[in-house]
């Protein structure tokens, strides 16, 4: 049986189930097209007019022929370039009109959707997506079925679930890059990926460390701490106490490294070679009441009279508003020669001061005001680049528009005010005390006096504030010094609780 033969069975058979008048109609259509040479591709042409009309050639494909009945069929029909339309016809139970009863798919409707501007800029090539569906003729069966594999373009939806799912993917690692950033040190503490707390080796550079008259070892780590020479507090300390006995330190000033671990920062501690003389340092943000201990430590002149040549005020050439040196004593290493009295020694720190102020551009009439808010930022900044923002912070609240109680609420001033240098958090009592003068919860504008030594950066600091609309910061984290600054309410409370989280993991700065 030929392969048209065997096609106009299956169809006969499939045209039996229809109407009586449809059946009659199928098989003179049927007759026609076997008769007439030629028919089934007319009839093809027909129902596919245009462009989109199968390729006869397409039609010799093995994969599309009909596998015969007998091995009789004859080569010439087996090789007959035959449409995938080719067939009996049927007629139209409306029209009547002759069409295929193996018919392409119609060609669907034009979209009449507008697409976006963006869907048009993903798009690659969708023009035959919207003059309609093509009919998969043999050719195109024969790519899809055999021989390469199809290649698959990336539709318009492709392309957009793609950068969703990238959307998506950017949305979590930003938030989880936030909460690592909030939480690291909770999270390294859970998984136990906590870094070691101390450094390895004997370090490098150079930095003088201070260690003053009656400093007992917690003394000693905040300061080794504070210069860079150990990576934390607990590093130095915890070592001291595993000690069998007590190393024994003398008062003066020693020539260290920076990173280096605790043992090798103890063993050049208690090395005399390290001790340097006529030699101190004030540490930056150092109180006066501070900074005099330092100073008679090192130059071996007796506190009692560097006490006495401070407390002449007028002596020193300072501003007029000025009660005592507060502020004027530059923090820096000093080296002086031995046998300079308690004054000379206090005006070259002075003199330093002015110096520093000079080289930053200050006028000798602004020196004062310059200092005094150089001090508050030296003592409630951190990190390098947050003295800019504690000094736009200050200056916004002194700015009525921006805060109408021009109340700069600084816990440095308060705790400055109760003879309390060393630390800068107060209580509820301090804060409502307004018997002291240096309260700025409880008295407008800027503070009354300097609170601290500053050095050159809170200087800097003071005369170039960073732009922002910043009116609160937190200092969160007080091992690293970071500061999360806010400007409305509900973010700086946000900012306190995680303060306060910080706080709880970390009982040793209760």
């Amino acid at each position: 049986m030929s392969r048209r033969e065997a096609r106009q069975r299956r169809e006969a058979a499939a045209a039996s189930s229809a109407p009586a008048d449809q059946g009659d109609l199928t098989e003179a259509a049927g007759r026609e097209a076997a008769e007439a040479p030629g028919g089934a591709n007319q009839s093809a042409s027909a129902a596919n007019p245009g462009p989109t009309a199968p390729s006869a050639t397409a039609a010799t494909t093995p994969l599309d022929r009909v596998p015969s009945e007998s091995s009789d069929a004859s080569p010439a029909a087996a090789s007959s370039p035959t449409s995938t339309a080719a067939g009996p016809e049927s007629v139209d139970a409306e029209s009547s009109e002759p069409r295929s009863l193996i018919e392409e798919p119609s060609p669907k409707p034009a979209r009449t959707t507008t697409i976006p501007a963006f869907e048009d800029l993903l798009a690659e090539d969708d023009s035959a997506d919207e003059a309609g569906a093509q009919p998969i003729h043999r050719g195109r069966r024969r790519s899809l079925a055999g021989g390469e594999p199809p290649k698959r373009r990336r539709g318009r939806r492709g392309l957009i679930a793609l950068i969703v799912s990238i959307v998506v993917v950017g949305g979590l690692a930003a938030c989880a890059a936030v909460v690592w950033t909030s939480y690291e040190p909770q999270i390294r503490k859970v998984l136990g990926w906590e870094e070691p707390n101390d450094f390895e080796g004997a370090g490098s550079g150079e930095v003088v460390v201070m260690i003053n008259e009656g400093d007992i070892g917690e003394d000693i780590a905040t300061n080794l701490h504070d210069a860079g020479v150990t990576k934390s507090f607990d590093a130095f300390y915890d070592l001291l106490l595993a000690q069998p006995t007590q190393p024994e330190f003398f008062p003066g000033a020693y020539k260290l490294k920076l990173k280096m671990s605790a043992e090798t920062a103890l063993a050049a501690l208690t090395d005399e070679a390290n001790r340097m003389e006529d030699t101190f340092v004030i540490p930056e943000g150092t109180a006066e009441q501070d900074a005099l201990p330092s100073i008679a430590e090192g130059t071996g002149i007796p506190l009692e009279e560097l006490q006495a040549a401070a407390a002449d005020v007028a002596s020193f050439g300072l501003p007029a508003e000025a009660t005592s040196l507060e502020g004027f004593l530059f923090p820096a290493t000093y080296s002086l020669p031995d046998g300079g009295d308690a004054h000379a020694v206090l005006q070259t720190l002075v003199n330093r001061s002015f110096q520093a102020l000079d080289d930053a551009g200050v006028k000798p009439e602004d020196r004062w005001k310059t200092i005094v808010l150089a001090s508050l930022i030296q003592k409630e900044a951190g990190l390098r680049d947050d003295y800019y923002k504690v000094s736009r912070v200050f200056l916004n609240r002194l700015d009525p528009s921006q805060w109408e109680s021009g109340l700069l609420q600084s816990d440095a001033t308060v705790a400055y005010g109760t003879g309390n240098t060393h630390r800068v958090s107060t209580t509820d009592a301090e804060r409502e005390d307004a018997s002291n003068p240096y309260n700025t919860y409880v008295h407008p504008g800027m503070v009354v006096r300097p609170i601290s030594n500053p050095g050159d950066l809170a200087i800097d600091a003071a005369l170039h504030p960073a732009e922002g609309p910043w009116l609160y910061f937190v200092t969160w984290n007080l091992d690293s010094g970071e500061t999360i600054f806010s400007t409305t309410q509900e973010e700086h409370e946000a900012a306190v609780d995680k303060w306060l989280s910080w706080m709880d993991e970390h009982p040793e700065y209760q």
